[in-house]
């Protein structure tokens, strides 16, 4: 195995792709309180659920043709996008469920601090993971115990 192929085995891809995806939506949950006052606003989101079924697809796309290794072939959703740098996009839709207030904002803080708070917490675990099988690399390829 080369040395550019351990990036790309076990799990690393995938925590990759959590990475960039909990820093995008974190992106579109603060522009939502921002602008939790702003005269006819509707909060933005993209859906947890879409990420999660798009990359299962891709972890088991590349079980059944090269196990665990191998970069994973993320297709995305409707609302997710990577680009061939690997950059990921999003075009989040307005969320519903709210009743509209008197200046037809459609806001809910409870529910948007929930979000961010689910949201950083993904994004801290994929971060710590990920430092750890990195960690992992580092002492392997330095020889030490």
């Amino acid at each position: 195995m080369l040395i550019s192929e351990l990036g790309n085995s076990g799990a690393i891809p995938s925590l990759e792709l959590m990475v960039r995806y909990s820093g995008a939506r974190q992106r579109v949950i603060a522009h939502n309180i921002a602008n939790l006052d702003t005269p006819d606003f509707r909060p933005l989101d993209v859906s947890p659920r879409d990420f999660q079924v798009a990359l299962g697809k891709a972890i088991d796309a590349r079980r059944q043709t090269t196990g665990t290794e191998g970069a994973l072939n993320f297709q995305g959703s409707s609302q997710i996008r990577m680009d061939a740098q690997g950059n990921m996009t999003l075009t989040p839709g307005t969320a519903s469920g709210n009743i509209l207030f008197h200046d037809r904002n459609n806001r809910d803080l409870e529910g948007l601090m929930s979000q961010q708070a689910e949201n950083a917490a993904v994004f801290r675990t994929s971060i710590e993971l990920l430092r750890t099988r990195y960690g992992l690399l580092q002492v392997a390829i330095s020889e030490r115990v």
